[in-house]
């Protein structure tokens, strides 16, 4: 188990707090549609304000192909990147504290006060040094703060700025739900009941297939399904040795005639697996859910409910999916987390985690 100093352990009162939260919400026609990430902020913000914190919160949203321009003496965004804004996030927490949100500006940092003790910076992805953890970004960004805690588990495998770089230079602790999200998988870590199964759906081969190799020394028993199957099927018909050794039981599950969801054979085939596990964990959707094509996808909820094993779950699809479909409440341990899950249960050392370690 990690051990990290967490907020409870920081003098608060009449403090400046540089507060990283998970603000990566999905947004569809500026409303958004899956706000489990900012429901999973209140608690660590609620705790600041009951301890009389002043709070500055950072985050980002989306990946913005342009950053902060200078023009007439405002910094300005190409009309393409504003629909990046964290506008729809500031409005959330406003009504959340029922008040209205007024633009404003900390310093060179524009943003927006929800209230006396908070405010909301524009999405920090904006600038150029934030991804680039530019060291002279890092110490504009804690000059704001007397202290830095890290609530945003999962932005925490990215190098950063508001990750790694303020935690370098400020007093730095944990908030509480990076705090539970250590907590909740470290269940799956630490001597888990076996058989272990991991199911990983979703696109993204890139990011996802080192995960998959991992996961095949870790786990009993991994299935993959969706789009990022296909292409693991077709990397393996041309390289045997994609893989390379491995130790646990491999299912990849074939698309259906539309490719847009798995056939019916395999997600039975996926189910009456799944339903022999004692822990499950599940990151990606293995259809194109947002189009109607659930059906796998379902079937996976519905096997995992099955066997009453001890289940986690993370990704924003497949978080979002399982609240429409109110299934969200059958899993143990819901994750804000989508590729820090699987690299933290991977056993990878996550950049944002490794900084709050440090004196």
């Amino acid at each position: 188990m990690i051990n990290l100093k967490t907020l409870k352990d920081a003098d608060l009162e009449g403090k400046k707090i540089f507060l990283r939260l998970d603000l990566d919400v999905p947004i569809e026609n500026g409303e958004i549609t899956d706000d489990s990430r900012l429901l999973a902020s209140l608690d660590t913000l609620n705790f600041l304000f009951k301890n009389w914190g002043n709070v500055i919160i950072g985050g980002h949203l989306g990946r913005p192909t342009s950053k902060w321009q200078m023009a007439n003496g405002k910094w300005q965004i190409d009309k393409e990147n504003r629909k990046f804004s964290l506008q729809p996030v500031t409005d959330w927490f406003a009504k959340h504290y029922s008040t209205s949100p007024i633009k404003g500006r900390i310093e060179q940092f524009e943003g927006w006060k929800i209230k006396d003790n908070l405010f909301i910076l524009e999405n920090l992805r904006f600038f150029e040094g934030e991804e680039k953890n530019d060291p002279e970004f890092s110490k504009k960004l804690a000059s704001l703060a007397d202290i830095y805690i890290n609530d945003a588990f999962a932005a925490s495998h990215r190098s950063h700025a508001s990750i790694v770089g303020i935690p370098g230079i400020l007093p730095h602790f944990a908030g509480l739900g990076l705090v539970k999200e250590i907590e909740g998988l470290s269940k799956v870590l630490d001597n888990p009941k076996k058989p272990l199964m991991v199911v990983i759906g979703g696109e993204k081969i890139e990011t996802k297939l080192p995960l998959v190799k991992k996961m095949l020394f870790f786990a009993d028993t991994v299935l993959v399904g969706g789009e990022i199957a296909q292409e693991l099927k077709i990397r393996m018909d041309q390289n045997h040795n994609e893989l390379g050794e491995i130790k646990a039981k491999l299912l990849t599950a074939d698309l259906n005639s539309e490719e847009k969801d798995i056939t019916p054979e395999s997600a039975v085939q996926f189910s009456e697996e799944l339903k022999k596990g004692s822990t499950i964990v599940w990151n990606g959707v293995v259809g194109v859910v947002e189009e109607g094509f659930e059906y796998g996808t379902k079937q996976i909820s519905q096997a995992i409910e099955e066997s009453g094993a001890y289940s986690v779950v993370g990704g924003g699809d497949t978080v979002g999916y399982l609240k429409k479909i109110g299934a969200i409440n059958n899993f143990s341990f819901v994750s804000m987390g989508g590729g820090a899950m699987l690299e933290f249960l991977a056993g990878e050392k996550l950049p944002g985690i490794e900084a709050l370690q440090t004196a």
